[in-house]
């Protein structure tokens, strides 16, 4: 993983997206010293899935990203996360919501997979109620191998979003990064595209 090769991409990828889009580097495969990598690489904003590997990562980069959660948010590890980070993607219980202190997107799980986080959409407006900063929303469509399969996914989450007067939208990754960008995505998050895996 070079940082010539991470900041083409990078680049790339930034272009793909336009300057409204967050492109936000998913680490949770990223050891910590690979994390000087995305640093040299000119990376700005990197997602954490783990609390310990969020702490860890942190303590030796603290000032060098700008750091997100975007991992299933236990309400036990709040803390870890209202220390290090200023936007949280996951937030889906109200258990979490009583010991947040930090803005949030609330995971909607729009699939109704059973193995993937997020509130059913019926449970939405209850946690949006529960919780007094909430900037907009997230899902993860289940996986595809064509990107568009993930494009009904987006465009409810837009629709449910803009109904209730929300404006960032955290979809796509990886494998459906460009339909989540036509579908009004304000985040996404990229892993392999980014680290040529």
């Amino acid at each position: 993983m070079s940082p010539e090769e991470i900041r083409r991409n990078y680049e790339r990828i930034r272009a793909e997206v336009g300057p409204r889009v967050t492109i936000v580097a998913a680490t949770k495969y990223v050891s910590v010293e690979e994390m000087a990598a995305l640093a040299e690489a000119g990376v700005e904003v990197v997602g954490e899935n783990r609390a310990q590997d969020l702490e860890a990562k942190h303590a030796v980069y603290g000032d060098a990203f700008r750091w997100h959660f975007i991992g299933h948010l236990q309400s036990r590890k709040a803390k870890v996360v209202n220390r290090t980070c200023e936007l949280v993607h996951s937030l889906s219980s109200l258990s979490a919501a009583a010991r947040l202190e930090v803005p949030a997107l609330v995971e909607v799980n729009l699939s109704g997979e059973e193995t993937k986080s997020g509130v059913p959409e019926a449970e939405l407006d209850a946690l949006l109620a529960a919780y007094g900063d909430v900037r907009g929303l997230m899902s993860m469509p289940p996986p595809a191998a064509d990107p568009e399969a993930s494009r009904p996914y987006f465009h409810r989450l837009r629709a449910l979003a803009s109904e209730r007067g929300l404006t960032e939208l955290s979809m796509g990754t990886s494998q459906d990064y460009t339909v989540a960008v036509e579908e009004g995505a304000t985040l996404v998050r990229i892993g392999n595209v980014l680290y040529g895996r």
